[in-house]
């Protein structure tokens, strides 16, 4: 498991509103991936590539696999920090690890290993990852050679 005070690891904050729970205000299972999306997301315009110009060039990102554990529940205005952490990558996809922690006391509330593929956004079938998008996971995926 990555340290979450890592700084090489991604956080983004959120909270949980009323729309993300259940009538015993409990998060909805599936609002996680929201979460997780968000946080990909935001590690992506944090260094700095552009999702709307990737729109224009035909490019487009899917969730192409994900395996996720569900360990505490998250509830109603609790504070939640959401990693992102680029672990690995290949020609047309990369793989995350996200967490997902509440904020007061960093306990571990849901993880999951995320694949995504690029793909054409006109046809939605699969494509090389772009050039910065290539030089980005380089630089960030901890490599164990």
């Amino acid at each position: 498991m990555a340290d979450p005070q890592d700084p090489s690891v991604f956080e983004l904050p959120l909270r949980v509103y009323i729309e993300d729970t259940d009538a015993g205000g409990i998060v909805f299972h599936a609002k996680y991936l929201h979460y997780m999306e968000r946080a990909r997301t935001e590690w992506v315009r944090s260094c700095g590539v552009g999702l709307r110009a990737g729109l224009a060039e035909n490019i487009s990102y899917v969730v192409q696999r994900m395996g996720i554990h569900y360990s505490v529940p998250a509830r109603l205005d609790d504070r939640l920090l959401v990693t992102a952490e680029p672990s690995a990558y290949g020609r047309v996809w990369m793989e995350f690890k996200q967490r997902v922690y509440r904020a007061e006391d960093r306990t571990l509330l849901c993880e999951a290993d995320v694949r995504v593929a690029c793909v054409a956004l006109d046809s939605g079938r699969p494509r090389r990852l772009p050039e910065n998008m290539q030089a980005l996971l380089q630089s960030n995926v901890q490599t164990t050679e």
